[in-house]
Parts: C-alpha cells; sequence; structure tokens
C-alpha cells in the first residue's frame, strides 16, 4: 500500500524559497516578490475608512492645502514600519514582547491598556468604513451591512490558520483593488494638479479645524498597531540563521517597506485629491462618507460614485482583518496570553455598535477614532526607537545616527501636534490658530 506524501504547504513552499535566495541560489524579480508580504499588510492600515473621513473632510473643506499633511505622515510611516520591521527581523521578537521583556510591570499594565484603547478605535472605523460600503452600495440597513461586514471578516482571518503566504496574498489582492479604483477615479475627477504639487510642498494650517484633520490624517496614517504589528509578521517569516541573512532580510524588507507604503501614500492623497477636485469648489461643506457618495454621482457621474465604495468596502474588510491580527498579537505579547480570534473579534467590534444603535454620526465618529490613535501613537513609536538604537537589543543592527535622529524628529512632530490639539481643546489660545 502506497503511502501518501504530504505535499508542503504554500508558506512552507516559499519559505524554501526564500532560504534559497538568501544561499545565492535564486535571483531576478520573481525571487524579490518572494519578500513582499509583511510590509503590504502594514500598508493597509494606511489605507483604511478612518483615512477615507479624514481625507475627504481634509479635500472638502480645505483643497489641496492639507496634502503636505500626508506626505510628511507617509514618510514617518515609512520609516518607522521599517524600523518596526527590522526589530522583528533580528530580535526574532515582535514589539510587545520587547515591552512585557524590558519594561517593568507598571509601565507595560499602562502600554497594554493605551494599546487596547488604539486597536477598539481602529477597529471602529475600520469595521464602520466596510458596513457603510455595503449598506450604500446595496441598498441594506447599516446593522445588516455590519454584519455581513463581521462574517467575510471572519472568513479571512480563517486563513491565518494556514500560514504567511495566504493571507499575504488576500490581503495583497485587496490593496490591488483599493489603487486600482483610485487610478479609475484620477481620470474621472478633474484635478488641477498644478495645485496639487503646491499643497504637497507648501506647509499650511488654516485654523484649528484644520488642525484637528491633520492630527486625524497623522493618526489614520502613521497607525499605533501597525508599529506593532510589522515586528510580529517579520519575526517567524524565514528566521534568519545569522547576521549576513538578517541583512539581506533587513535589505529586502526596507524596499518592500518604501515600496508598499509608496502605494499608501499615494492612494491617501488620490483621496484628498479626489475630495478637493469634486466638492471644494462648490461643496466644501460635505464632510461625511454617506454625503460625499451621494454627491459623487451629480458631479463626477456613477462610476465614480461605484468605485469609490467598491474600495470602500474593500479597505474595511481588509483592514478590520489586519486589525484584528494586530490586537491579538498585542495581547499575547502584553499580558502573555491567546485569546480566540472570533472572542477578538467580538470585543472590538462592540464600540461600532454602539454607535449605530446611538444614532451618532458615523463620519464624525470615524474622524475623532483616527485623533485618538494618534494620541496613542507617541507610545509604541517612543519604545521602537529606544529599543531599535539599544545595542544590547539589536547588536550591530542598531539605528546609524541619520536613523536616530529621523526617529526622534519624527516621534516630536506627532507629540507636538497632539499637545496644540490639546493645549486648543482645553481652550488656551495658541498664536495664529484661535
Amino acid at each position: 500500500m502506497t503511502e501518501l506524501v504530504r505535499q508542503p504547504t504554500l508558506s512552507e513552499r516559499t519559505d524554501e524559497q526564500i532560504r534559497e535566495v538568501l544561499a545565492g541560489q535564486r535571483r531576478g524579480i520573481r525571487s524579490m516578490l518572494l519578500f513582499a508580504g509583511p510590509a503590504m499588510i502594514a500598508s493597509i492600515a494606511y489605507m483604511d475608512p478612518g483615512n477615507f473621513a479624514t481625507n475627504i473632510q481634509a479635500g472638502s473643506s480645505y483643497g489641496y492645502s492639507l496634502l503636505w499633511v500626508v506626505l510628511m505622515a507617509n514618510l514617518i510611516a515609512m520609516l518607522f514600519q521599517a524600523l518596526s520591521a527590522k526589530l522583528g527581523i533580528v530580535t526574532g521578537r515582535n514589539l510587545a514582547e520587547i515591552c512585557h521583556d524590558e519594561f517593568s510591570t507598571p509601565v507595560r499594565i499602562a502600554m497594554w491598556i493605551v494599546s487596547e484603547v488604539a486597536a477598539m478605535a481602529t477597529d471602529l472605523a475600520e469595521f464602520l468604513g466596510g458596513a457603510i460600503g455595503l449598506s450604500l452600495l446595496f441598498q441594506m440597513p447599516l446593522l445588516a451591512g455590519m454584519a455581513v461586514t463581521a462574517v467575510v471578516t471572519y472568513g479571512v482571518l480563517l486563513f491565518e490558520g494556514r500560514g504567511f503566504r495566504p493571507m499575504e496574498l488576500i490581503i495583497g489582492a485587496l490593496v490591488a483593488i483599493i489603487s486600482l479604483c483610485y487610478v479609475i477615479e484620477m481620470f474621472i475627477a478633474p484635478v488641477a494638479w498644478g495645485q496639487v504639487g503646491m499643497g504637497l510642498i507648501t506647509p499650511s494650517m488654516p485654523d484649528m479645524t484644520a488642525l484637528t484633520i491633520s492630527v486625524g490624517i497623522i493618526g489614520a496614517t502613521v497607525m499605533p498597531h501597525a508599529v506593532y504589528l510589522h515586528s510580529g509578521l517579520t519575526q517567524h517569516r524565514a528566521p534568519a540563521r545569522d547576521d549576513s541573512e538578517r541583512r539581506k532580510l533587513v535589505r529586502f524588507s526596507n524596499w518592500e517597506c518604501i515600496i508598499a507604503l509608496a502605494v499608501a501614500g499615494a492612494v491617501n492623497i488620490a483621496m484628498v485629491v479626489m475630495a478637493s477636485a469634486a466638492f471644494h469648489a462648490g461643496h466644501p461643506e460635505v464632510a461625511e462618507i454617506e454625503t460625499a457618495y451621494h454627491m459623487l454621482t451629480p458631479l463626477l457621474g456613477g462610476a465614480a460614485a461605484a468605485v469609490f465604495l467598491v474600495s470602500l468596502m474593500a479597505s474595511g474588510i481588509s483592514s478590520s482583518a489586519v486589525g484584528t491580527m494586530a490586537g491579538q498579537m498585542i495581547m499575547q505579547g502584553f499580558v502573555g496570553f491567546h485569546i480566540p480570534i472570533w472572542v477578538r473579534r467580538l470585543v472590538t467590534m462592540l464600540p461600532a455598535f454602539v454607535v449605530v444603535l446611538l444614532g451618532a454620526n458615523t463620519t464624525d465618529a470615524l474622524l475623532y477614532s483616527q485623533v485618538v490613535l494618534s494620541f496613542a501613537l507617541p507610545v509604541p513609536m517612543i519604545a521602537l526607537v529606544m529599543f531599535t538604537r539599544n545595542r544590547a537589543i539589536m547588536g550591530n543592527f542598531a539605528n546609524g545616527r541619520l536613523t536616530d535622529i529621523a526617529a526622534v524628529v519624527g516621534t516630536i512632530i506627532i507629540l507636538c501636534l497632539n499637545v496644540v490639539l490639546l493645549l486648543q481643546t482645553f481652550g488656551i489660545p495658541i498664536p495664529g490658530l484661535g
């Protein structure tokens, strides 16, 4: 009787082929594609429905003038995602695990609580976004859209049990759908490309509302859970056996971060550009996703509105799955225990159901969830800078001087923006932003 031989899984085959590349036995573009995955999954956090909410408000209210904020946030994101990926590759541990090992219990518990609040704010945006897209496209109640989003997201998460590669391919396909949708939007919308260029390179902050939206853009772009998650995605993916392999893996990872987050940045810029081109001149009051959809049909045609909803649904489903993965990894890293994915999914969905049942404005909820994320963001950023510059943890892979300076400056920028917003919230006047 012939004994059946188990065929290697897709993830196992990918791991074996990566080993061949590291050993110099494989070369070429197809070999490079083997390393695509972690940054692509992390990049979906930069195209989630929270971005739709903040970018629509930025474009409709202020035209192209806040594009520089999107660009700055994306450059900061590239740096910190690359550092997070390097941490996982070099140490074999993720950021939450190292926080657990290096910090005292009170600090660790405080960081975990902040991270859990951020996870709930993240899931609020992602879950609501997918539900809004479904309810508008298929004319179903919002609660029904939320139920469908929950089921589809859970279905996507089941692929995580089959290894790293299937999830990377699924998320990669959804990233491609979102990107294609905005390529189409750029051909439909009457874009003033000269003003786009000026908006990208000319910093301005018209008023306090613009500052709130800017902090929301940063919170929606540089995501706390993505900073944690990236180190977890690289820690067990073809683990390096020596410093030579670590160096190669870090180099491939850096290139993937640049490419994946450049795509995410381009999508974010396209969102602001589309909102500005469609709404700013005649309808600057457009601030809600639902309103934007209904206004796109008479302004740019039904195709533009349909493409917008398809991108929103793809964004909501993919980012919700990735957010659940990140939340699970953060909890396990900080407190050391694992809970079933369906329980995690249920807990993080609750705020979204509460918002809908209370009749709150969903786009306002999306925007303020991103502001919450921006306040939570310095926690993993500071920890990441501390660890990646520490030679006792990173060895020869500790940050160089320029990288260290750039990481510290990026953290300070976000801290300063948050302090300014807090001062304004409590009525303390700020010159030039009154």
